[in-house]
């Protein structure tokens, strides 16, 4: 069993949601952990609250699609805290628009927050996870945030995209991290209460003003009304947390919140299949 007390955890868009639950089971389990956002209202809220419970926590601002800020993050988490043994790979914002809608802007968003951060994050703080490993002999794991948009497509084109990224990308890991003695599992959430509805609160100036406009009879739009609807009354965050701190302690590959879209993924793999049995005779 992981012992995560005194340990180090860094969690990006930890200041609500999935990110601040789990910031908070973290501490829980006596871990330290550095919370990281680009909302500082909201990261001063969850650190105050945190800090009531005499969490040993501090947090730091960065809008994680700048590699920079970043890089800024990690040398102040080393500089608070001396060492890193939990990376969580959790900032994520919804998708633009579908076919003959989507943007330049909106891809660069997207990309940037929920698949170039994941991989810059690995990329920084993957050698200091190493080095807490050699030096203190402390366990380490990786845990990214995808999507079962992830292992399913629907809806926003940039959204899938980036999450089936994500999926690949941690499976890619875990051979070569293992080797280093540390784990990678990546959470596939599905309907979770958070705000990811409201993900353009964070926009930056750079990709301009606003999103574009997303017809609601497009797939990208039916599938934003189903988020809408379902999101309100949708998995709790704590539970999420949960499952992650018990996935670092089984080392799971794929974190999963629930059934819902079991079927589809069964689908999607008996298609893939299919497309095997096709030709299994030519060769």
């Amino acid at each position: 069993m992981t012992n995560f007390a005194g340990k180090v955890a860094f969690v990006t868009g930890a200041a609500s949601g999935i990110g601040l639950s789990i910031a908070t089971a973290f501490a829980q389990a006596g871990a330290k952990v550095m919370l990281c956002d680009i909302e500082k209202d909201a990261l001063d809220a969850a650190l105050a609250g945190l800090k009531a419970t005499n969490a040993d926590v501090d947090g730091v601002l960065a809008d994680v699609s700048l590699k920079d800020e970043i890089q800024a993050a990690a040398d102040a988490t080393m500089t608070r805290f001396g060492k890193v043994n939990f990376l969580v790979n959790n900032a994520g914002v919804g998708g633009g628009g579908g076919y003959s809608e989507w943007t330049d802007a909106s891809w660069d968003w997207t990309i940037g927050v929920n698949l170039m951060s994941v991989i810059w994050g690995v990329e920084i703080f993957g050698p200091l996870i190493e080095q807490a490993a050699k030096t203190f002999g402390d366990s380490g794991h990786i845990v990214n945030t995808a999507s079962m948009a992830g292992l399913v497509s629907g809806g926003s084109p940039s959204y899938n995209v980036t999450k089936f990224g994500v999926v690949a990308f941690s499976e890619g890991l875990r051979a070569p991290m293992a080797e280093r003695g540390i784990g990678v599992s990546v959470l596939c959430p599905g309907f979770v209460k958070t705000r990811i509805i409201e993900s353009a609160r964070n926009l930056q100036a750079r990709h301009g003003e606003q999103l574009e406009e997303v017809s609601p009879t497009s797939e990208a739009g039916k599938f934003a009304m189903l988020a809408m609807a379902s999101i309100p009354s949708g998995i709790s965050p704590d539970y999420v947390a949960e499952l992650v701190l018990e996935g670092i302690e089984g080392d799971w590959p794929y974190i999963l919140t629930d059934n819902t879209f079991e079927d589809a993924v069964d689908a999607r793999f008996d298609a893939i299949k299919a497309g095997f049995d096709r030709i299994s005779d030519r060769s």
